[in-house]
């Protein structure tokens, strides 16, 4: 059959397997998921997580953030045909948006706790029985906050970290027209 009629998640399976034909120290990859089904998508992912272990150079280009997050030690964001930001996306995403937010979700006592929390962290929003909150320092932080809490009496259901994503990230960027 000719290459011209398979379907385009097949084209680029096959342009994958042809790049690697010649064992490349260096592979640039544009793309490399697009018009895949989930399963082909997962495929060319795990395929190319290998490469890497390999220790390849392996520079791929994709609108696709979360495939870039997933696949990428280093992140380069390009704007308007100019590098905007460039490192690894913990990195960027300190740099850029911020620490991570901290959702706790209590029983009840959220006035109590709005106090106690408020002495440790920044209180990014509350909702009902939900304090959000921002800390550069969780692992030292969380700990007093939560002991805090218990030793006032507030029952704690949940305390979660909501990382940010490259998404978030590059809404930062083109929102501040960098």
């Amino acid at each position: 059959r000719r290459i011209g009629t398979f379907s385009k998640g097949m084209q680029q399976k096959l342009a994958l397997a042809r790049a690697m034909l010649h064992d490349p120290s260096v592979l640039l990859l544009d793309e490399p998921t697009s018009a895949m089904d989930p399963y082909s998508a997962k495929l060319v992912r795990d395929a190319i997580l290998s490469l890497r272990d390999q220790r390849r150079a392996i520079i791929v280009c994709t609108h696709n953030l979360a495939e870039a997050e997933l696949l990428a030690d280093r992140i380069a964001i390009i704007r308007q045909g100019r590098l905007v930001a460039i490192g690894t996306p913990t990195e960027l995403k300190r740099q850029l948006v911020g620490p991570p937010l901290m959702e706790l979700h209590l029983k009840d006592g959220i006035g109590r706790a709005y106090l106690l929390v408020g002495q440790f962290a920044r209180i990014a929003t509350v909702d009902g029985n939900r304090i959000w909150y921002e800390t550069e320092t969780p692992e030292t932080t969380n700990p007093q906050i939560l002991r805090a809490l218990i030793t006032a009496g507030v029952e704690v259901i949940t305390l979660t970290q909501s990382e940010w994503s490259l998404e978030d990230v590059y809404l930062r960027i083109v929102g501040e027209g960098r």
